[in-house]
């Protein structure tokens, strides 16, 4: 692995040459965070309305099946109505919907709370495939990992402030806990109305002409998806995104379970602080470091870096001071490998970018959701061999990062994404992409 290039783009540069809208798009993601407490505290919430555990573990399932569904909604309506329209919408859609929770938590609710949990995560999640892509479009193309790695941190912060505030609001009244987060998906939705451009780059290509059918014109739906099945490298990095998945769940669901039956609860808690402080002051520094190196080696490093934490926690005994080091290394790992898995859909053509982007979110969230299950059943009947699953993903998911993603260049981005990312008919072509230098 070769040095990093010293002209490589760093930490000020890529901030200072973030347009203003584009900090108005982190500011607006950190907002909607510090305030995203449906998921998080949705079992907590009904146990406390006595609605039972049951009910809530269902719920919270419902949840994360609908936001599978709204990713993919949210590429599809990102290229049909554009970034700013689905951020306004999806948010918009979010407040009303989250609002309606602490009314329909009571008995005899049950089946209407789970129906409006699964469309809440499906209209809430549906923003994220839009602001990835406006993300995309407002940054130069030099600063695209950069731009992700800074929008990881605005939700990481966002992230970190949120059980400060959501410890407040409970002593005062459960209920506010949700009335808050629709209160901060509303306000940013208003302000992706003000503030956010109208139009971007992803959407100032020119269209399939008028009697041209949708699903079969150039980069109409069918012909996308279609041509995404048929691209190896692509398959292949959603693959690699499905298995990272499975790993990174852990941590929420095999690493707590562990812990506990070691007596270790509160170790836990501070090994989320942990992260979470680790997170936020080193991954643009990090993301710097590797800027230069090639997408592949990046993304295959960083996964087997996370999946030597991950399964180094099954070494831990008890120890509170290996499960520490494990996080450490657990979060570098995400820290290398982040920024530039979820910028690569980014790469490729305009006017279907947020199609691309929607996907592997998507396949991110089916791993997270297929994980979720398969660590707690593998725990329950195995109980450390969970980690070994946890290898076996992780080096399956590194060797399918270094097949997917070679020939990118430099950091996922700088370079043209490979051939095959082009729609079903064929390579765009100079005038259809404003990148292209001709």
């Amino acid at each position: 692995m070769s040095a990093p290039d010293e002209k490589g783009p760093k930490v000020l540069p890529a901030l200072r040459a973030a347009p203003l809208a584009a900090r108005y798009l982190l500011g607006g993601a950190l907002l909607n965070q510090m305030g995203a407490f449906l998921q998080t505290f949705l079992v907590l919430y009904l146990v406390h309305k006595g609605l039972g555990a049951s009910l809530a573990g269902i719920a919270l399932g419902a949840y994360s099946l609908g936001a599978v569904v709204g990713t993919l909604a949210g590429g599809e309506l990102t290229h049909r109505l554009g970034a700013r329209t689905t951020i306004a919408a999806s948010m918009a859609g979010s407040a009303l919907l989250v609002s309606c929770v602490p009314l329909l938590s009571r008995p005899g609710q049950g089946p209407v709370l789970i129906a409006v949990t699964a469309l809440t995560g499906a209209v809430t999640q549906a923003y994220r495939p839009a602001a990835s892509t406006m993300l995309s479009d407002l940054m130069p193309d030099e600063h695209r990992v950069m731009a992700f790695s800074m929008f990881r941190i605005a939700i990481n912060v966002g992230a970190a402030l949120g059980p400060l505030i959501a410890f407040w609001l409970i002593t005062v009244d459960w209920d506010l806990l949700f009335w808050f987060d629709g209160a901060t998906a509303l306000l940013y939705a208003l302000l992706a109305l003000a503030v956010l451009p109208r139009r971007t780059r992803s959407a100032a290509g020119p269209r399939p002409a008028a009697d041209a059918p949708e699903d079969q014109g150039a980069g109409g739906s069918r012909s996308v998806y279609g041509g995404m099945v048929r691209d190896v490298r692509f398959v292949l990095y959603l693959a690699a995104m499905a298995l990272m998945a499975i790993v990174y769940v852990q941590y929420t669901v095999a690493l707590p379970l562990e812990l506990d039956a070691a007596g270790l609860t509160s170790t836990y808690s501070i090994a989320l602080t942990l992260s979470s402080t680790v997170l936020i002051t080193c991954e643009l520094a990090v993301t710097a470091r590797v800027k230069g190196w090639p997408a592949h080696r990046v993304a295959a490093a960083g996964t087997v870096l996370m999946t030597l934490g991950m399964a180094g926690y099954g070494l831990a005994s008890g120890s509170t001071v290996v499960v520490l080091l494990c996080t450490v290394v657990f979060v570098s790992g995400l820290m290398t490998n982040g920024p530039t898995m979820f910028a690569y859909p980014a790469t490729a053509p305009l006017r279907v970018k947020g199609r691309y982007i929607g996907t592997s979110q998507a396949v991110f969230g089916l791993g997270s959701a297929l994980g979720t299950v398969l660590g707690e059943a593998v725990w329950r009947h195995y109980g450390g061999g969970v980690w070994l699953m946890c290898a076996a993903a992780g080096v399956g998911s590194a060797v399918c990062c270094h097949l997917g993603m070679r020939g990118l260049g430099p950091a996922a981005g700088e370079a043209e994404p490979a051939a095959a990312l082009a729609p079903a008919g064929g390579p765009r072509s100079a005038d259809e992409d404003p990148r292209v230098d001709g």
